[in-house]
């Protein structure tokens, strides 16, 4: 991670089939070998940021497979963990921006974006099998760190309260500071499942299972 202490968390990509091509979300730059497993699965077209704090990888797949890049409106593509007041200029635009009423590469899916959350945020929801919903920050599940966590940041994301099972973003309630109604609006979204940035999919019984803490206590929201 980009900070002033350099720590090492673990995170997750999606893929999906989209209309015509593979449809990256959370895009994480992977190994040759990973990319080769990529690549068997079908040509890599489009890569959609949700997350207002990930991205870095986007340019990666553009300039490697020629993929169409999205980005949520007012996102933006600076160096650092989250664009500040005297941010350079940011060092590549997507080919698309995107809102809530926009057409994605993958027809049976919409965005969910927390307008009030800054830099914007969003969810993606597939329409399969009861409602897949993807998720950037906003969305975790990270009951116990995994391999991929360093000793420090393992100090602490548990002191900021990282992990645990079914939980709301802890660092992105606190950092991009979104409106409790617009946390709890997820809870008007049929899914069963989600599958996030940080953390293990959550397979069946996905809503009810995040909604004790949607409908709790939301350090760093505003009112």
């Amino acid at each position: 991670m980009p900070m002033r202490m350099p720590m090492r968390i673990g995170r997750s990509m999606t893929v999906v089939r989209g209309d015509d091509g593979l449809v990256l979300l959370n895009s994480m730059r992977l190994s040759e070998e990973g990319l080769k497993e990529l690549e068997a699965l079908g040509e890599v077209k489009h890569v959609i940021r949700i997350a207002g704090f990930h991205g870095r990888d986007d340019g990666f797949y553009r300039d490697r497979y020629g993929a169409k890049v999205y980005a949520i409106e007012g996102q933006s593509y600076v160096r650092g963990l989250a664009p500040a007041k005297d941010s350079p200029e940011p060092y590549m635009e997507p080919d698309v921006w995107l809102n809530e009423q926009s057409a994605l590469p993958i027809a049976d899916a919409k965005l969910k974006v927390f307008s009030t959350s800054k830099p914007p945020e969003a969810l993606c929801l597939v329409q399969r099998h009861g409602g897949i919903l993807i998720a950037g920050d906003a969305l975790q599940h990270t009951p116990q760190p995994d391999q991929y966590v360093s000793f420090l940041a393992k100090v602490m994301m548990k002191r900021m309260g990282f992990f645990k099972p079914y939980n709301v973003g802890p660092g992105w309630l606190q950092f991009a500071h979104p409106s409790a109604a617009d946390v709890r609006s997820v809870l008007d979204l049929e899914f069963e499942h989600v599958l996030p940035a940080h953390g293990d999919a959550v397979i069946g019984g996905a809503k009810e299972k995040y909604r004790p803490v949607i409908e709790g206590e939301l350090k760093g929201c505003h009112s």
